[in-house]
């Protein structure tokens, strides 16, 4: 039978054989490629099996490291089992690209990209929390890998940044995890479970400060613009569409459950920050003359908005964040693979060189505008929906912080409606005058169609996903709603 830890190994496997293993360079990309479809049938059907009501489920517990309590438990929850699954399709999206764009080394790229995969289902599925730090820091390595070998020009300094900021945050969190699992009453157990409520505030921050720089989450997000614009279109699209979801994933169902006295107190404060970078990300968005530049920093804007979600503390806010987490997902990879198709095609992503690309272009007319229109959350839209429920929670909240949030909506329609304008509509550039660029199609239209398809199929039925992950967030978030009631 399939189980969480299937979902693990075979592309971890798949991704290491890839790496080390000489093949033709078409062929490497088709093996990869081929192994990432087998992870999206793989989490359809648990997807198909999943029972909302019954908690984790396809999951392995077995011993590890038996001297120091670390056990292989990996289970999946409704939130859990969301992530997987858009991670498992944004990554077969990103590799489809990748292998039509034709990048140098595949075999090492598209190894390096499944291997990235396998940790993020590790820290989706994890219920130890070793075994959670492995995942969590281990996604970063390949990911680190890709930028500074195939990166742009200035991939250095970008690796630099990206270093510099993850490496103190994770570095906190293991010694964090450490304590938490050398303590335990009863011996050494790293298991989630025994963590519960055990933590103080260093502890606490010790996790939060992690999550917090991977999400990212203002102050704490000065590598996001630099690793954004030096990356490669699909490893982009990996980076923003899925690796930034570990944070917010990590808050709701880490640091919450894991300390939920401590998730009341601060609460506040995360609020705060969650509207700060809401509000400044999307100004800053609006300023972009470029479409990296409009992605990465709406991505900071909407991961804000994630984190408020999550720290309202109500069953609203929890699964808004989740299901906003989706849709950002979906968004900003199908975003990134576009940008990266204009690049290749015009010669450059700047708003200057580009415009009037509706002309005799009508697949990547409607495309882009189904992608903006998703992010503009149109009401009807799958984003629409998963934003309501944010400040539904927010307006239960307080009135002025429903409010407050609402404005940053409008700032988000304001970017959207620059970057679809400046690429669709405004008055042909120079490049694109010069070279003439052909429509979207071939690999390149099947690499963005299921991203776009998917915030389609959510927006016709936004219960499908809603009604798995609802019992997991409320779950998730009961124990800090309580010490928040109690205050």
């Amino acid at each position: 039978m399939i189980t969480a830890t299937t979902l693990i190994t075979v592309p971890l496997i798949a991704g290491i054989v890839i790496l080390i293993v000489p093949f033709a360079q078409r062929l490497a990309g088709y093996l990869a490629l081929l192994v990432a479809l087998g992870m999206v049938g793989a989490v359809a059907g648990f997807v198909y099996r999943f029972e909302p009501m019954a908690g984790y489920q396809f999951g392995d517990d077995a011993e590890w490291i038996p001297q120091l309590g670390i056990r292989w438990s990996v289970a999946l929850d409704g939130v859990g089992l969301a992530m997987a699954a858009v991670t498992a399709l944004v990554v077969a999206c990103a590799l489809g690209y990748g292998l039509w764009a034709g990048r140098d080394r595949t075999h090492a790229t598209f190894g390096l990209i499944l291997i990235t995969e396998a940790f993020l289902f590790l820290v989706f599925a994890a219920r130890d929390l070793f075994v959670f730090y492995v995942g969590f820091e281990g996604m970063l390595i390949p990911l680190l890998v890709l930028l500074a070998v195939w990166g742009g020009e200035d991939r250095r300094r970008a690796t630099v940044q990206v270093v510099a900021y993850t490496a103190f945050g994770t570095l906190l969190m293991l010694v964090a995890i450490l304590w938490l699992g050398l303590t335990a009453p009863n011996g050494p157990d790293f298991s989630m479970a025994a963590a519960v409520g055990r933590g103080n505030d260093l502890v606490f921050w010790a996790f939060a400060l992690a999550f917090a720089i991977k999400s990212p989450l203002f102050p704490l997000h000065g590598w996001v613009l630099p690793a954004y614009r030096q990356s490669s279109p699909e490893v982009a699209a990996v980076l923003s569409g899925v690796a930034s979801k570990a944070g917010g994933f990590a808050f709701l169902a880490v640091l919450v459950p894991l300390f939920p006295e401590q998730s009341a107190r601060y609460a506040w404060l995360f609020i705060a920050l969650g509207l700060i970078g809401f509000l400044w990300g999307a100004l800053l968005a609006f300023r972009q003359p470029d479409g990296r530049g409009v992605i990465a920093y709406s991505s900071i804007a909407q991961m804000s908005f994630v984190v408020l979600g999550i720290f309202l503390l109500n069953a609203q806010g929890s699964t808004g964040a989740t299901f906003q987490m989706v849709n950002h997902a979906l968004v900003s990879a199908a975003l990134f693979l576009l940008a990266g198709w204009l690049e290749t095609q015009a010669g450059s992503g700047d708003f200057r060189k580009l415009g009037g690309l509706a002309r005799s272009r009508p697949i990547l007319a409607t495309v882009a505008l189904v992608l903006g229109m998703a992010a503009l959350a149109v009401p009807g839209s799958s984003v629409f929906a998963s934003e309501f429920l944010i400040l539904l929670a927010a307006f239960a909240d307080a009135w002025w912080l429903g409010t407050i949030a609402s404005i940053g909506i409008v700032l988000a329609a304001m970017y959207m409606l620059r970057w679809i304008s400046a690429v669709l509509h405004e008055r042909e550039g120079d490049l694109v005058g010069q070279l003439r660029p052909p429509d979207l199609r071939s690999g390149a239209l099947l690499a963005v169609l299921p991203l776009a398809l998917a915030l389609i199929g959510l927006s016709v039925a936004p219960a499908q996903l809603t009604e798995r992950v609802d019992p997991s967030s409320q779950m998730m978030v009961s124990g800090a709603y309580g010490e928040k009631e109690a205050r």
